[in-house]
């Protein structure tokens, strides 16, 4: 009889153990309805433009971020404020080993390692690879039930984006770049 009762008992804590297990659900993100919007400064302005999502995917478990892997398409970068020549112009340089390497780079990457939340905002950890290089970053993110957002602020140097750098090169003048380029990221799930 003990050993009925012993059997019993661990079945059930096994049971219960498998009962309050939840594997994480894989939110796709829909790739045509999301977006990327970019801008980079200069001492003289600003540019600005769009990039695609390739793929992407976040992992809830419940309410709660706990995953998420994107690839860019870096082949689409595309410039928004120019026209014509000026526009082909400088996505051919943005596009070049001077800047994001393309033809040697065709994405980029985000693998998101972990995530608290409070309330519908999430400080993600994640790591971002552009041109080869991996480098860990932080950043929010607001969830919502159909989309979230967020804006990044991403410093070129530490992943090999040296063109026009202040804080590398010297008499630059008014060709200097800034290190730091923004992310503007809407997610449709």
């Amino acid at each position: 009889m003990k050993t009925i009762m012993k059997s019993v008992f661990i079945l059930t804590v096994a049971t219960t153990a498998v009962a309050f297990t939840t594997t994480p659900m894989k939110k796709r993100i829909d790739i045509k309805e999301s977006s990327i919007e970019w801008k980079g400064k200069k001492i003289l302005g600003s540019h600005t433009g769009t990039i695609n999502l390739k793929e992407g995917y976040l992992e809830v478990d419940g309410d709660d971020l706990v995953g998420g892997m994107f690839v860019v398409d870096m082949t689409s970068l595309k410039n928004t404020d120019l026209s014509g020549e000026n526009r082909a112009k400088l996505e051919g340089h943005l596009k070049s080993d001077d800047f994001f390497g393309v033809a040697s780079y065709p994405t980029a990457s985000l693998v998101i390692n972990s995530a608290t939340k409070k309330g519908n905002v999430h400080t993600v950890s994640a790591d971002l690879t552009i041109k080869g290089t991996t480098n860990p970053i932080t950043f929010e993110l607001i969830m919502g039930e159909t989309a979230a957002r967020t804006s990044l602020k991403i410093d070129r140097t530490q992943y090999g984006v040296r063109y026009g750098s202040g804080s590398l090169f010297d008499s630059l003048g008014d060709n200097t770049i800034s290190d730091n380029f923004e992310l503007d990221v809407l997610l449709k799930f």
